[in-house]
């Protein structure tokens, strides 16, 4: 059973998505990881769709497991996001961002255990 009741748990999805730094990416499922709910990546998604009007969000710091961009590449939403990404310093290629280089969790391995850009 979770143990965080349902506004808690939007609040911590929220919460988590807010503190992408710029110029750094997560996935749903790191989201979900961070705001306490493990296996909750479909949930993250669908508090991102359904975020509260006047509620700022960096949703274009959010991506799939892949590091690929969730939305379909031939819309103006993919290409928003891409431009976004871009103007962050982050570099996407084909819709896809590697999570190693621009990812919170990579960059966290980074700067504790060295590295490049450590």
């Amino acid at each position: 059973m979770n143990p965080l009741n349902c506004q808690d748990s939007h609040a911590h999805i929220y919460a988590a998505i807010a503190a992408i730094p710029r110029g750094r990416v997560a996935s749903y499922g790191a989201i979900a990881i961070r705001a306490g709910l493990p296996g909750r990546a479909r949930l993250v998604g669908k508090l991102l769709r359904e975020t509260p009007a006047g509620m700022r969000l960096p949703w274009h710091r959010v991506l799939r497991a892949s590091g690929q961009v969730a939305l379909p590449p031939d819309s103006a939403g993919f290409r928003e996001q891409c431009r976004l990404l871009r103007a962050e310093g982050v570099e996407v290629r084909h819709g896809r961002v590697a999570l190693s280089r621009f990812g919170v969790d990579g960059h966290l391995d980074r700067v504790l255990w060295g590295g490049p850009d450590s």
